[in-house]
């Protein structure tokens, strides 16, 4: 049900979105968010009139826009009246109008330029990737910090989605029964079985796996750890809605990033997608993804400079059901992933 827009409100709304190019915009921007600079590419129009474009669905309410470094990405208004509207308008259109499908095709090619770019970089630094996640807080701190975040368990399956070296198996080894963990780098799985097996772990298991479509069942986990993943993806909140897919009743999910920083040169030296993220943005994610959000933690570095980065952990709980004892279920689980 759309909330109630005054007359005046509804006609400036209505007149934002009758344009075809702004239209257009708003079936991109209802997928994921976006840029000033992805919407010209995908576009193929100039920056000045995708600026105007936007300014104009913007201040009709359409859309949000928000500053990280200096990129701005806009995304569809979803809690406003206005917003709604445009999802609902969005809804008329035909689904195989030829135009959105090749804009749709464009953003989708786009995205996996990113991830393949983001890809090749940890293709190239994966034996020194403790090293390079350490540069800027110490990660003896995060580690504890993360710990108590998550708790004891006991957990009959723990899920590290975007597993990297293996670093979270290994920290978590003596909380769970059987441990998995999905990457989509083969260089960094390689990687990460050599260090499982020089640490002695047989219980953790690693595949190769889309953090945005893991093959594992649903409600299927009791825990998801997501360390340092999300500023390298297109669409972290679909990733976050996929962890929370994972969680049976009372399973928790522990997400470890970055504070929002202006750190621009990670963007491209290291593959960054994302400079940080505001710790009530991730929180919103959560709960939209249906989990009960328990605690949000900011660690700041000792040092101060100009790279000296925060790290923010966030927790939350599917509430489906009362906490309580992990049932004997990851033989099914693993068994899919195999």
């Amino acid at each position: 049900m759309i909330d109630k827009l005054e007359a005046r409100q509804l006609v400036t709304a209505l007149k934002a979105a009758a344009e075809p190019t702004r239209l257009r915009i708003l079936a991109l921007v209802a997928a994921g968010e976006l840029t000033v600079k992805d919407l010209t590419h995908i576009l193929g129009q100039s920056q000045p009139r995708i600026s105007r474009h936007l300014k104009l669905l913007a201040e009709a309410g359409l859309l949000e826009r928000f500053r990280e470094g200096s990129w701005v990405y806009f995304h569809l208004s979803e809690r406003s009246a206005a917003g709604q509207l445009a999802m609902r308008l969005l809804t008329l259109v035909r689904p195989d109008d030829p135009t959105l499908d090749r804009d749709r095709e464009r953003a989708e090619a786009l995205k996996k330029e990113r991830e393949a770019r983001a890809q090749s970089y940890f293709e190239t630094h994966a034996a020194d990737w403790d090293r390079i996640r350490s540069l800027h807080v110490s990660e003896r701190e995060v580690e504890a910090a993360m710990r108590a975040a998550l708790g004891p368990g006991p957990f009959e399956l723990l899920v590290d989605a975007g597993t990297g070296t293996g670093r979270m198996l290994e920290l978590f080894a003596d909380t769970y029964t059987h441990g998995l963990g999905f990457d989509l780098s083969q260089s960094m799985l390689a990687y990460a079985r050599a260090k499982l097996a020089e640490a002695g772990i047989t219980k953790a298991q690693l595949r190769h796996g889309d953090l945005y479509g893991l093959a594992l069942a649903d409600r299927s986990a009791d825990a998801v750890v997501m360390h340092q993943v999300l500023h390298f993806l297109s669409e972290p909140q679909r990733a976050i809605r996929e962890a929370a897919r994972l969680l049976g009743p009372g399973g928790r999910l522990l997400i470890v990033d970055f504070a929002p920083h202006e750190l621009e040169f990670l963007r491209d030296e290291h593959a960054h997608e994302r400079l940080g993220f505001p710790a009530a943005q991730v929180s919103d994610w959560l709960t939209e993804a249906g989990l009960e959000v328990l605690d949000v933690k900011s660690l700041a570095p000792a040092a101060k400079g100009p790279e000296a980065l925060t790290v923010t952990l966030w927790v939350a709980r599917n509430g489906a059901a009362p906490e309580r004892p992990y049932a004997a279920k990851p033989a099914r689980a693993l068994e899919r992933a195999s």
